[in-house]
């Protein structure tokens, strides 16, 4: 039997330059197995001969894309009988938040040896239970996707902005991050409007089931599963309705969104009351506007028009953990 199951994909642009030694790691070690997929349409047979192995442990090497449609086939798809084994991520793509929030940094490589390692001495005491979000529109019978961090308002278009405008330029991604959120700050903060900017955000509507809605014009929309909300800080529920889905919006204002950002560098962020910052929590959130679109894992969605984007969480999925 297979200690782990590693599902690679080589046309993700980050893995291209190490898949290499992935492979020659692999061949090194026989209670790897190696899986390879060239485009998303290929993860579900995938995931359907890697239940046949029954792994204790699954790697996921590959971009964003990769690891949605991925960790949505583990959701969805029934391979393992509702009981899929822990599943890791390898650091890469351009943005890796879910690698990051699982302690997975640095050398893929090296994260893959820490992988073997665990499974080799125990998985049980690394591993973690995490509710994904799932995303439809308000379509019945639409086939949900599944990811940990949905950003949308302005900062789906700083995110937009950064994909097109900034990667382009051939910068270190920690670099085309610092000069996106430098436009997002000008255009934001200052009102400056011009093309090289990302566009001012739309009118939208968020609303939480049960506990009301909000409309405007907002900087930041975010709604994650993940521990950590906006840089260092943990949303701390307190006298806030429980649930699992976190949400962040931030009023398209010059103070707001800096008292946002201030608040986050300090891991404050949901300890208070702040006026033009809203932290909530809810099980079920819905996103309408004239122009619904999210990006959910790096991965863009948009909903039709006079449709409503409509996020639930998931039962929960096992993740290793990876950092010491």
């Amino acid at each position: 039997m297979a200690r782990i199951a590693l599902l690679s994909n080589p046309k993700a642009s980050g893995s291209k330059s190490y898949l290499p030694r992935v492979r020659s790691f692999c061949a090194e070690h026989p209670d790897i197995f190696h899986y390879e997929v060239e485009k998303a349409e290929q993860i579900g047979e995938a995931m359907r001969t890697i239940a046949r192995v029954e792994p204790k442990a699954i790697v996921i090497n590959g971009g964003d894309g990769t690891v949605q449609v991925a960790l949505t086939e583990l959701c969805h798809g029934g391979y393992f009988n509702g009981k899929p084994p822990p599943v890791a991520v390898l650091p890469n793509g351009k943005t890796n938040l879910i690698a990051l929030d699982l302690g997975a940094t640095g050398d893929p490589l090296a994260a893959l040896e820490r992988v073997l390692e665990i499974v080799r001495t125990g998985v049980d005491e690394h591993v973690v239970a995490r509710e994904l979000i799932s995303l439809t529109d308000d379509l019945a019978g639409t086939r949900p996707v599944v990811g940990m961090f949905l950003g949308g308002a302005g900062l789906a278009d700083a995110m937009l902005y950064c994909r097109n405008k900034v990667y382009p330029l051939g910068l270190p991604n920690g670099l085309a991050h610092v000069v996106t959120v430098f436009a997002l700050l000008l255009s934001t903060m200052f009102g400056v409007k011009t093309g090289l900017l990302p566009p001012r955000a739309q009118m939208v509507r968020v609303s939480i089931l049960r506990h009301g809605a909000r409309t405007g014009r907002f900087a930041l929309l975010i709604v994650t599963t993940l521990e950590k909300l906006l840089m260092n800080s943990t949303s701390r529920v307190g006298a806030r309705p429980p649930g699992a889905l976190q949400l962040l919006v931030v009023d398209h204002t010059p103070w707001a969104f800096m008292k946002a950002i201030i608040a986050g560098i300090f891991g404050r962020l949901g300890s208070h009351d702040m006026s033009g910052v809203h932290v909530e929590r809810g099980d079920e959130i819905r996103i309408e506007g004239e122009r619904s679109s999210v990006i959910l894992d790096g991965e863009l969605f948009e909903a039709g028009a006079g449709r409503a984007i409509v996020l639930k969480p998931t039962a929960p999925l096992p993740f290793l953990r990876l950092a010491a």
